[in-house]
């Protein structure tokens, strides 16, 4: 038979709750064998920007590719860059 649950106390501030559970474990107060799993289709994730030097005859190539397929040239770039490593890992 397991434990009774602690019920989960009220904070005054975000700090607070941050103190608490740094020092409890959630263990005590939810039924984690009762979770289920949730999926967030509108998160996008995290990108980061980056700068990168390419020869102008290959951006220009780049660019002339991304405009026959009517799609922005560094969303190509990521596709492909995509691509590679899935052909890469298999």
């Amino acid at each position: 038979m397991s434990k009774p649950l602690k019920p989960v106390p009220r904070f005054a501030s975000e700090a607070e709750e941050r103190m608490y559970w740094e020092q409890h474990d959630s263990t005590e107060h939810l039924d984690w064998s009762q979770a289920q799993r949730v999926t967030l289709p509108n998160l996008k994730p995290t990108t980061k920007t980056i700068s990168l030097r390419l020869p102008q005859h290959l951006l220009d190539s780049i660019k002339a590719a991304a405009n026959s397929r009517d799609v922005p040239y560094q969303s190509l770039i990521k596709v492909w860059l995509q691509e590679k490593l899935h052909s890469q890992s298999q």
